[in-house]
């Protein structure tokens, strides 16, 4: 099921469609969900403890479908170190230690509307790691303000790497599948049977595979890529974008939801959902100091 996004996502006092305010809830009961569990995080949990973490949070709230199961990434692999194969990124008995850096990333479906989050963090402090946090601030303006230029999703891919490169940083998002640094979000109808395939919600993927299929006629696709499917400008809809860095064996990453639209106001074309997020909240309080 696609969700078309046009100029009418706000009323005329500015708010929120009820379509999107069903999105942001579930996206900030995502970042809830990462916060709470982060907390209960010492060492010596795993990261197949972590993931089991999220995943009963938000069970016990009522999730009982997902775009994809939980993750959770310790160490040198929340930069995906040695990364070779799909498998590599689901939960392993790695340990968590003092000073070691985490990534929780989850993908929860709550009364038809999907999130998809990333939450980085660190078991106490890490000097390296706060940078990377840091740094990514200026890859969350640059590609909002890419795609209100309607630049084309490859080209806006392509700055990041420049931006990362500038930074001293490496390009992780590279070793998702198809090297996406963000994918199409849509509504998911309602079923009392939820089935997963390989950690991933099968309604979802075909859901995404629907998208595929349509965008492909139409000149345009559902994954945003440093290949030549995506040479194209952004398309309306929902769009989850990771932007993720690493610099040895750390890595850092936010995933949040895009809102693109066939507006001709710049700032209405495009906009993050939620501005009242973990890492936003972390950022305004750094240039606060």
């Amino acid at each position: 099921m696609t969700t078309s996004v046009d100029d009418r996502h706000t009323t005329r006092h500015g708010e929120l469609t009820a379509e999107l305010r069903g999105f942001r809830t579930v996206q900030r009961l995502s970042y809830e969900c990462a916060e709470a569990v982060a907390a209960q995080l010492r060492p010596g949990v795993t990261e197949r403890e972590a993931a089991r973490m999220q995943r009963d949070w938000l069970r016990e709230r009522g999730v009982r479908d997902w775009f994809h199961l939980p993750f959770a990434w310790f160490g040198d692999r929340t930069a995906f170190t040695d990364f070779r194969i799909p498998l590599q990124f689901f939960p392993t008995n790695r340990k968590l230690e003092p000073g070691m850096p985490f990534i929780l990333d989850m993908a929860p479906v709550l009364n038809g509307y999907t999130a998809d989050i990333g939450y980085s963090g660190c078991l106490g402090a890490n000097p390296l790691h706060g940078r990377l946090l840091a740094d990514l601030a200026a890859h969350r303006a640059l590609i909002l303000r890419g795609v209100r230029e309607r630049r084309s999703l490859r080209a806006i891919y392509e700055d990041v790497d420049r931006l990362m490169v500038r930074q001293g940083y490496a390009n992780r998002h590279r070793a998702y599948p198809f090297g996406v640094i963000a994918h199409k979000v849509d509504r998911v109808r309602q079923r009392t049977w939820s089935p997963t395939a390989f950690g991933f919600g099968v309604h979802s993927l075909k859901g995404l595979a629907s998208d595929a299929l349509h965008g492909h006629r139409e000149g345009w696709s559902p994954l945003w890529s440093p290949y030549r499917f995506s040479d194209h400008p952004p398309q309306p809809g929902l769009w989850a974008v990771e932007p993720h860095l690493g610099f040895r064996g750390v890595g850092a990453k936010f995933e949040e939801i895009l809102v693109v639209t066939d507006s001709t106001d710049p700032e209405q074309s495009a906009f993050w959902l939620d501005d009242d997020l973990p890492h936003v909240r972390r950022w305004a309080a750094e240039q606060s100091i």
